[in-house]
């Protein structure tokens, strides 16, 4: 919960001079609080397998004991345990964590959602992750919402099709629709009394720009909303290499087991002279032999000696993640190339950000907690992978991007209010974790559907009442 008052509790419990010079973190302007009634409603949506770590402020002995008070448990319980996540939990234990099942949207059990969708139980088929499953075990449009909405007169589906400009009225204050291209590459413009971006995090900030909506930042004069505060997450993990065989062709996406005593501020940071921190958990997800494979230190690249090792150790192998926060910094931001464009002439949106001491301070600090579990799970051997070097985009480490159209109840430091509601532009809501003021050390799918859900409800109850700003700037 303390997430989203970064700022005001960083500087409740450590003082302002305890957040580093440059670094620009902020509160979310809206409460755990009011948003868990709509993480509650999104993981019944998405049939969530999980199991309650703090029921109404009743600390159970099952789930996550950090984690802020939920109004009921998760709609199915948790998937079933691998041998890794078993050998994990035991591990952690020992090592006087608290480990608990990682919840999953893959159901554990047959399901009905609220909107009246069926969906399947999850066969650890292991084909999940950037896989479609056949069998609605997984949430995803497709299996939670989409077969509702179809069957609704009032909603169409233009597949194939790709937003270039949100269109706005002479005065720049209104919106008044999308201009987007097909696949036959035929311009159309979309008229709309009521424009809703929620596209991926970063392509929500690439339209604001080319559509000339709102003040672009400028990390020199520190003037300007739109592009600040991007954010990306922080991974590193250890590989361990044990004697028994784990089988990680049999998975589920999100099958693991995990802790969170060191994630956000569940500890004090006071010693460590640090903000943030990370998850640890070892996933079963499919074990995918050409992506997902790891390999002791000082094998060769290449070669009989690689193809040896790999034939060894692929099922007695398994990976620890450490899946940590990265905070927003006035060097951080999203604007528009100035040379490169895309297939349509538009310029290409620029991405400018590194990590810095700070993240690195937490990693190691989380990634040195890691491997005290690696070293209570017995392993033949286990290497420690940590962040080295300056942030690269080459290797593939998490789609988790943030920030750029950040929400906030001041419109000098955010471009929307707390109800996602654009400052300048109020008939203009924008949806996604483009709006998070910075990362947390969480996948962010869950705020992202509360979010969503706390703005649907907003624009249901009193926008379309009364079309106009809901809060005073």
């Amino acid at each position: 919960p303390s997430d989203f008052r970064q700022r005001s509790h960083v500087e409740e419990r450590y003082g302002a001079d305890f957040i580093p010079e440059g670094m620009t973190i902020q509160d979310w302007g809206v409460t755990y609080e009011e948003l868990e009634p709509h993480f509650d409603r999104f993981e019944y949506l998405c049939g969530t397998s999980g199991v309650a770590g703090n029921l109404n402020g009743e600390i159970t002995a099952q789930g996550n004991p950090f984690e802020g008070p939920r109004s009921r448990d998760y709609p199915n319980p948790p998937l079933e345990r691998s041998l890794g996540t078993l050998l994990f939990d035991k591990a952690a234990r020992e090592a006087g964590f608290h480990p608990f099942p990682a919840p999953a949207s893959n159901t554990s059990r047959p399901y009905r959602n609220p909107l009246g969708v069926q969906m399947g139980k999850c066969t650890y088929c292991g084909y999940c992750e950037w896989f479609g499953c056949a069998n609605y075990s997984k949430s995803t449009p497709q299996t939670t919402i989409l077969p509702v909405l179809l069957n609704r007169s009032n909603f169409s589906l233009r597949t194939n099709c790709n937003v270039t400009r949100i269109k706005l009225d002479r005065s720049g204050k209104r919106a008044t629709g999308a201009i987007y291209v097909d696949s036959s590459g035929e311009e159309h413009e979309q008229p709309a009394d009521l424009v809703i971006l929620s596209a991926y995090a970063t392509h929500n900030v690439h339209l604001l720009l080319l559509s000339g909506i709102g003040e672009v930042y400028d990390p020199k004069t520190r003037s300007g909303t739109l592009g600040r505060n991007y954010a990306y997450q922080m991974v590193s993990g250890v590989d361990v290499f044990v004697e028994e065989n784990l089988n990680p062709f049999m998975g589920a996406g999100a099958l693991g087991q995990a802790i969170d005593d060191f994630n956000g501020d569940n500890f004090d940071h006071g010693p460590h002279g640090f903000i943030g921190g990370a998850y640890v958990a070892l996933w079963t997800t499919g074990g995918r032999p050409i992506l997902q494979h790891q390999l002791p230190q000082g094998t060769p690249e290449w070669g009989s000696a690689w193809k040896q090792a790999m034939a060894e150790n692929y099922l007695r192998s398994a990976s620890l993640s450490v899946h940590g926060s990265v905070m927003s910094y006035n060097d951080a931001h999203l604007d528009l190339d100035p040379t490169y464009r895309d297939a349509y002439g538009d310029p290409l949106m620029r991405l400018t950000f590194d990590f810095h001491d700070n993240e690195r301070r937490m990693s190691r600090f989380v990634t040195a907690r890691a491997e005290e579990i690696a070293r209570a799970m017995r392993p033949r051997s286990y290497t420690v992978n940590q962040r080295q070097g300056p942030y690269s985009i080459v290797p593939y480490q998490t789609t988790h991007n943030t920030g750029g159209a950040v929400m906030g109840d001041d419109p000098s430091t955010s471009v929307v209010n707390r109800y996602l509601q654009h400052w300048d532009v109020p008939n203009l809501f924008v949806m996604g974790a483009c709006v998070f003021p910075q990362n947390a050390g969480y996948n962010p799918t869950g705020t992202v559907g509360a979010l969503t859900y706390w703005a649907a409800e907003a624009i249901k109850t009193r926008y379309l009442k009364n079309p106009g700003p809901l809060v005073d700037a």
